[in-house]
């Protein structure tokens, strides 16, 4: 008979193949690394190949393996899509919601929104997941949660759906000592000298985004230090050794002593949309994309929120923010 593919003997191999150790694959699992081995022994006895080369450090896959684990990991990620798409349902089956976030995108006017929906879906549950900055299209399309808010650049629309809340001013976060510190504004030629954030955890596409690299003076833009929050990202500028280039909504949200942000007149358009699957129909999904709607059409053109958001269109003027 020929083998089946087991998926929990798959993982385990694909663990030691990305951990390159059978030490650090086994925390991450959970299991003993002997327990491990014995595992890998396991589904290389039944495929009849050696599918890892413990001789090299770091361990990885034999040819064998590395064709295995090609096709393989397709499997394990419809499995888990497969897991996800169920556990959706049981949610919508339930009257629950799960609203991804960064912190720094919530504030009044997500507030509002929701209070607009639970009007029309008043049993339906919220459940607020915090989501890493450039992780959040993501969780929405292996259905990670159900909807998010979320800011550009989003690299893969496909299968999503984007209803725009607002429009977001750009703002540019220096250190308060810094020479531009006092100006109530600035356009990005005065950045071409500054070293700018960088999140090496992040697509690189989604760096260059926030950084406006390239720029219109072709000036090449100088990455530093690297942040992974928001909270990073203000340490980093506090403490002189780079800037960045981010959402008012940061400045509003996030005021920090050693912070000034001042808007930067000629950014590229930055929208605040909710993501939601393109295929997804539960009332409270439907029911929150008519919120963000209804919330748009009422919006004033320039009105702002007391976080410093705006809600709707770009502020002629943002005042500058410590």
């Amino acid at each position: 008979m020929a083998p089946t593919l087991n998926l929990h003997l798959t993982q385990y191999l694909a663990a030691v193949v990305d951990e390159g150790h059978f030490g650090r694959a086994a925390q991450r699992l959970h299991v003993s690394g002997s327990a491990l081995s014995k595992q890998i022994r396991t589904l290389e006895d039944k495929l009849g190949v050696e599918l890892v080369d413990r001789r090299t450090h770091p361990v990885g896959p034999t040819e064998a393996g590395r064709l295995f684990l090609t096709e393989a990991r397709e499997a394990l990620a419809a499995a888990d899509r497969a897991l996800a798409a169920v556990a959706a349902h049981r949610r919508a089956e339930a009257g629950v919601l799960r609203l991804g976030f960064m912190t720094a995108t919530t504030g009044a006017h997500t507030r509002r929104i929701l209070e607009r929906m639970r009007r029309e879906v008043p049993d339906v549950a919220v459940q607020l997941i915090h989501l890493p900055w450039s992780a959040q299209a993501d969780a929405v399309h292996d259905r990670t949660v159900d909807a998010c808010l979320v800011g550009p650049p989003i690299l893969d629309t496909a299968g999503v759906r984007l209803d725009l809340v607002r429009n977001e001013t750009l703002v540019v976060a220096l250190p308060a000592g810094h020479h531009l510190a006092d100006r109530s504004s600035v356009v990005l030629a005065d950045l071409d000298e500054e070293v700018h954030i960088t999140d090496d955890r992040a697509d690189p596409q989604w760096v260059r985004w926030w950084a406006h690299d390239p720029r219109p003076s072709g000036r090449p833009v100088r990455y530093g230090a690297s942040a992974h929050t928001v909270d990073e990202m203000l340490e980093v500028v506090a403490s002189g050794v780079a800037v960045a280039v981010t959402g008012a909504y940061v400045g509003g949200s996030h005021r920090h002593p050693g912070i000034v942000f001042l808007p930067v007149v000629d950014a590229h358009p930055c929208p605040i949309s909710l993501c939601t699957r393109a295929d997804a129909t539960a009332p409270a999904v439907e029911a929150l994309r008519r919120a963000v709607d209804a919330d748009r059409a009422t919006s004033h053109p320039w009105a702002t929120d007391p976080d410093g958001t705006t809600r709707l269109g770009t502020s002629p003027a943002v005042s500058r923010m410590r």
